[in-house]
């Protein structure tokens, strides 16, 4: 296991909609403040990033204050890469005004990385290496955790991604925004082998695909117009996506001898995939892990421990620091 920077480490996420701080301290969350933007980007049915940018600025200092609640932080881990760049922008400013402020160091944390090292919240023991399925609205990636900080791509979406299917699907149906939770919710009550669904590509492939998903979705609720079963909709459609991941799990499992998986980011909160990737690991004697469903979606807990992570391996950044909106996962440090 890697060892963490010595002392308080404040992050800052602020790549989306949520304005998020925490302070950990070795692997402890001391604190963890998000300040969502769920219900201003409801009535657009999703993320308009001129308005997220706004009240990001809005809400980052009451968020600071509330984090650190007087403390003094020992460094400082941002997000900076990838996201929405006005909206990164924000949460960068502030960590360069607060690094300056009190002679600390900071970094640019890759959003992603945060996501990988949100399991060790889980304050249970995650073997590397291990594989990780990284799920959410922008991203879906399996990635080869090889030690934290050492990172290998197996697999990722050639077009949308699985959390971005389910938002589809919700507004198709009429659910809102965000669309994970509602399509989970009324699928509880629905069938999900009443409607045909494709499955993203097939074959021995890591590789992921949900715009053919999106677009059958579609011709099933014009097709069947006031016919539709909602539920059974919406069962069908969580069916395909929980499927289609679970099976690219299974593959990269049989190629690399892993014996263990990750779950993690936005999608990771949905009860059905984590069952379904549990049933997975139990039959291939391999450990599961998912980090609590607080630390699931955005949340600055995993951007401080990933920081943490990097401050501790002797990786800095300097003032000139820039937001990116796309970025492959970093290297080794060193």
């Amino acid at each position: 296991m890697a060892g963490f920077y010595s002392g308080r480490v404040l992050g800052i996420e602020t790549s989306c909609d949520e304005t998020a701080a925490s302070v950990v301290e070795g692997a402890k969350v001391l604190s963890s403040i998000v300040s969502s933007q769920v219900e201003m980007h409801k009535k657009w049915g999703g993320i308009v990033p001129e308005a997220a940018a706004r009240a990001h600025v809005e809400s980052i200092l009451p968020v600071l204050e509330e984090a650190l609640c007087g403390t003094c932080p020992d460094a400082i881990a941002v997000t900076n890469r990838p996201g929405l760049v006005g909206a990164l922008s924000v949460g960068v400013s502030a960590a360069k005004a607060l690094a300056l402020c009190h002679d600390v160091p900071f970094i640019g944390v890759h959003h992603l990385e945060g996501h990988l090292v949100s399991v060790l919240t889980a304050q249970t023991d995650t073997p590397v290496p291990h594989v990780a399925l990284i799920a959410s609205g922008g991203h879906t990636e399996l990635v080869l955790v090889k030690k934290w900080m050492d990172y290998q791509v197996l697999g990722e979406t050639l077009d949308d991604a699985a959390g971005e299917a389910f938002d589809k699907g919700a507004r198709l149906l009429g659910l809102g925004y965000p669309g994970g939770k509602a399509v989970e919710e009324l699928a509880r009550n629905g069938d999900p082998k009443r409607y045909t669904l494709p499955r993203t590509l097939k074959g021995q492939t890591l590789n992921f695909s949900f715009s053919g998903l999106k677009t059958a979705a579609l011709r099933l609720v014009e097709n069947e117009g006031e016919r539709l079963n909602k539920a059974d909709a919406a069962a069908s459609l969580q069916a395909s996506i929980v499927d289609s991941l679970t099976s690219k799990c299974q593959n990269a499992l049989e190629l690399t001898g892993a014996t263990a998986l990750t779950l993690v980011g936005g999608v990771a909160a949905n009860s059905v995939l984590r069952e379904r990737l549990r049933d997975l690991c139990h039959r291939y004697g391999a450990r599961f892990t998912s980090p609590p469903i607080e630390y699931c979606t955005d949340n600055a807990a995993m951007i401080a421990l990933a920081g943490s992570l990097r401050l501790a391996a002797g990786d800095f950044s300097s003032f000139d620091l820039d937001c990116h909106p796309q970025s492959p996962l970093p290297p080794v440090p060193g």
